[in-house]
Order: structure tokens, then C-alpha cells, then sequence
């Protein structure tokens, strides 16, 4: 299968679940299980593309439901798997705000959208809205009639749209984002309160292996205090830039190893949403930084 293939697969998979990890996994078992037919049962499949489609979302469904039980049994917040920009793009546009757009459709206000959604919403969604894949082959996929199919993609749209956010020009996003880590690197608490929004949250995800703070942390004041305290307790953490699909973001370094990813969401020139990825898991894909 073509290169191009199996990207289209990972990026389905990633909008599935929220995890490279996770994505992997379910197009190695797509490709097992293409490879484990005969020479007549592949010959007999008129589409491979729309077969490895229907096989990737089975797997997907199957594993959605699986870890929305073990999530629910773990303690603190979930965040998804912060990705390199245009990760899953074909070619690079010319325009950073069209890769901007681009990267809307992975970033992580839209993950935990999806996330909030059932199985079957999230999986109609993203086969329908996302891929143009037909609602009958969707039913046939989830195991539902075409109408409950377009039910369920539409029930999905309803939740994206309420919780769509508008895409900022690059540049803009930037100077926040460095004015905030100015702020934060000085310690400065007027600062640094200027870059947050009033309604600000601020989420950490340690996945049950790094202690991080359990609960969405609300208001400028509170995020302010609370990232200004994590910072006072890890003295010796340094930062680095990272493009990510929510803009830039920065790379917490432990010395030279990479411990966590924080990436943010800017609307109006204020940060409204503050994203720490610390799960060692979630992190892989980033691994070279440490190397830098």
C-alpha cells in the first residue's frame, strides 16, 4: 500500500481516538488483516482504499469504547496527543494561515469536542464531515440504517459547530504566546494576567503517571497563580519552541529529556485555553527535541 495510503489511515485513526499510540495500533491491525487474505480475496475487493477504511473504523469503534471505560476509572484530566504541525498534511501550503486552517481540524479544542461525543457520533462524524465517506457506507460501518447514520453525524456537527472557535492569524497567536512566556519565565504576575482571558481554564494531563493537577483550573487570577507555583517548584525546567497543530507551543525540558508539551488556544489576543500534556505516552512523537 502507497505511503499516502497508510497517512490517510493514521490521520482517520488520530481523529478517532486522540493518540498516536492508539492510531498506530489500529492501522498496523488494518494492514495485518489486509495482508492475512489470500491472492483471491484481495483481488475480489474492487476499492482497497474504502476497504481499509471500513476495517480502520471497525478497529477504531471497538477501541473508542474501551478507553472512554478506562478513562472514566482514571483520576485528573484527559487531554489528547499534542502532534507536530501539518503532521497529516498532503504537501505544505504556501500561506502559514491555510496550514493554520489546516491544523484546526486536529487541534486540540476540536479533540476534546470529539471526545465528549459517543462512539458513534465521533466515528459518523469523522467518516462523513471529515473523510466523504457516503451515510451508507457509514451505517454500514457502525452497524446502523443510513438515516441513523445521519442522525448521529448530525448530532456530531451540532456539538463541533457549538464548540467551533475562530482560527487566528498565525502571527497573532505567536505574540501571545511569547509575551506569555516572557511573563512567566519573569515571574511576572501582571504580566502575565494581561495574556490570560478572564474566563481562561487551564488543563494538565499526566495520564495517571506524572502528578499534575486533577482539576480544570478556572479564571485568570487562579491559572496565573497556578502555572506561576508549578514553575517555582521545577526551577531548573527550560523551554523550547514546538509547532504543534494548536499553534506554537513549548517543550518542557528536564535536562535533556522532554516532560511535557504545553500548547495553547488564543481568541482575541488573550490566551483562553492552557494545555499540559505530561504523560510520558503522549510525548513520543516528539522524542528528537530531546537530541537538540
Amino acid at each position: 500500500m502507497a505511503v499516502h495510503e497508510r497517512r490517510r489511515l493514521l490521520s482517520l485513526a488520530y481523529r478517532m481516538t486522540g493518540t498516536l499510540a492508539d492510531a498506530e495500533d489500529i492501522v498496523q491491525e488494518t494492514y495485518i488483516r489486509w495482508y492475512r487474505l489470500d491472492d483471491r480475496e484481495r483481488n475480489a475487493i474492487r476499492v482497497p482504499a474504502a476497504w481499509l477504511t471500513h476495517v480502520a473504523s471497525r478497529i477504531a469503534l471497538d477501541l473508542i469504547g474501551s478507553a472512554h471505560a478506562r478513562r472514566e476509572q482514571s483520576s485528573g484530566q484527559w487531554l489528547p496527543e499534542p502532534v507536530p504541525a501539518g503532521l497529516f498534511a498532503e504537501g505544505t501550503p504556501a500561506d502559514p494561515l491555510e496550514h493554520a486552517v489546516r491544523d484546526d481540524e486536529v487541534n486540540t479544542a476540536l479533540l476534546l469536542v470529539l471526545e465528549s461525543m459517543t462512539p458513534l457520533e465521533r466515528v459518523a462524524f469523522v467518516l462523513h464531515d471529515v473523510f466523504a465517506v457516503p451515510f451508507a457506507e457509514v451505517a454500514e460501518i457502525i452497524g446502523r440504517s443510513a438515516p441513523a447514520a445521519r442522525q448521529l453525524a448530525t448530532a456530531a456537527r451540532r456539538r463541533v459547530r457549538a464548540g467551533r472557535t475562530r482560527v487566528v492569524e498565525p502571527g497573532e497567536h505567536e505574540d501571545v504566546v511569547r509575551a506569555f512566556q516572557v511573563a512567566a519565565r519573569e515571574g511576572d504576575i501582571t504580566a502575565l494576567l494581561r495574556t490570560l482571558a478572564p474566563e481562561v481554564e487551564a488543563r494538565a494531563d499526566g495520564g495517571d503517571v506524572v502528578r499534575v493537577a486533577p482539576n480544570v483550573v478556572r479564571g485568570s487570577d487562579r491559572v496565573a497563580r497556578y502555572l506561576l507555583g508549578v514553575l517555582q517548584k521545577q526551577p531548573d525546567i527550560r523551554f523550547e519552541e514546538l509547532r504543534t497543530a494548536d499553534g506554537l507551543a513549548y517543550g518542557m525540558l528536564a535536562g535533556d529529556t522532554l516532560v511535557g508539551i504545553t500548547a495553547f488556544h488564543v481568541e482575541d489576543a488573550r490566551i483562553t485555553d492552557v494545555w499540559i500534556v505530561m504523560d510520558p505516552r503522549k510525548l513520543t512523537a516528539w522524542m528528537p527535541l530531546e537530541a537538540d
